[in-house]
């Protein structure tokens, strides 16, 4: 193949562009040497001394010189598609492929995978993750509800989301509830320290020095928490802890404690205790809906935070963990905010009700 070095005119207005091109950092490398070979030529270089100056081949060289004669500077900023080499897949084999994702499960597993899917309609797995993503299936993950049961589920929605999105004046709405059986767990040997491509090292075994549980009260409007732990979680324990909140807020603020179905906030020593305290006044949230108290979102934090990957050679030192994240998570409190209102809460359950009864129906 021969050709004679040929001559280009870049106008001013090009130059200027070209020249943008080379200096840009957001720029690709094969649009800057592309720039570079237009202007070599325009400043009378041969193809030869071109090549060497950008490190590309006589054909690649000639190529984007007659791209710009064609097409100016914009074309040598976008690539002319080719047609894949690979026939695209039928429609008949991807209502398939998402037929049997959506209707049926795989003889030997509980979900389909993408080797699993390909096997069986005979296509490549790339293929079907290719379906499942433009349809936006994902057969590997599943989430997990539970509709409540509870008879009186929309009073108690209206009554908990009304006391987050409007609380009442002279009061404190506390969400209150116990993580328990924290355990204080140490590591059989010492982990490595995370180095470049490497992650930071556990063992996969410890152990067990005891367990404490963490009460604890969210204050709704600032965030704050009154925390504390104790060895167990029965109903003494519990009083113990709303003495603890009766001597922390001041006296002329009313409490109203949102809190969960479990027994040990329901026995008779701590109804007697709240009868002898009015200013207390409790809410308590619908069964299996323990996403409806916010304190749970602090104890999400606490246990990413500071309790899931510590090592603890006593309870003592578990405690002290604890403590210290309580009193740095009050130093910066700020409220976690309520969004949903419980006209979407109770749209939405009654979708659930409804889809879940028309699967029992169908079984």
């Amino acid at each position: 193949m021969r050709r004679d070095d040929i001559c280009l005119y870049v106008g001013p207005a090009n130059r200027l562009a070209l020249d943008a091109v080379i200096k840009s950092r957001n720029s690709s490398s094969k649009t800057v040497w592309r720039a570079r070979i237009v202007l070599a030529t325009a400043d009378g270089h041969g193809t030869n001394e071109i090549m060497r100056r950008t490190g590309t081949s006589k054909p690649t060289v000639w190529r984007w010189q007659k791209r710009y004669i064609e097409e100016g500077v914009d074309g040598l900023l976008r690539d002319k598609t080719r047609p894949s080499r690979i026939p695209p897949l039928s429609d008949e084999i991807r209502l398939s492929v998402l037929t049997k994702t959506a209707n049926e499960t795989p003889a030997n597993a509980t979900h389909w995978s993408r080797t699993i899917m390909a096997q069986a309609i005979g296509i490549s797995p790339s293929s079907v993750g290719r379906i499942w993503r433009e349809a936006g299936l994902k057969p590997h993950r599943v989430d997990t509800f539970k509709v409540s049961s509870d008879p009186h589920f929309e009073e108690k929605v209206a009554d908990v989301v009304g006391l987050y999105m409007n609380p009442p004046d002279k009061a404190v709405v506390l969400c209150i509830d116990e993580k328990s059986q924290i355990q204080a767990l140490d590591r059989s040997q010492p982990g490595l320290p995370m180095k470049r491509g490497r992650a930071a090292t556990m063992t996969h075994d410890y152990k067990r020095n005891g367990t404490t549980t963490l009460f604890a009260a969210l204050d709704v409007k600032s965030g704050l928490v009154i925390g504390e732990c104790q060895t167990r979680h029965r109903a003494k324990e519990f009083i113990r802890f709303l003495k603890t909140i009766d001597r922390t807020v001041r006296k002329h603020l009313d409490l109203h404690l949102i809190m969960d179905n479990y027994a040990t906030h329901k026995t008779p020593a701590v109804k007697a205790w709240l009868d002898r305290h009015p200013r207390f006044h409790v809410h308590f949230i619908p069964t299996s809906s323990s996403w409806l108290n916010l304190v749970e979102r602090f104890f999400a934090e606490i246990t990413g935070k500071r309790i899931r990957r510590g090592v603890f050679r006593s309870v003592a030192e578990l405690e002290a963990a604890i403590d210290d994240y309580l009193l740095r998570h009050n130093a910066t409190a700020k409220p976690y905010v309520w969004t949903k209102t419980a006209k979407d809460i109770l749209a939405r359950e009654r979708r659930a009700l409804e889809k879940l009864q028309t699967i029992t129906a169908g079984n």
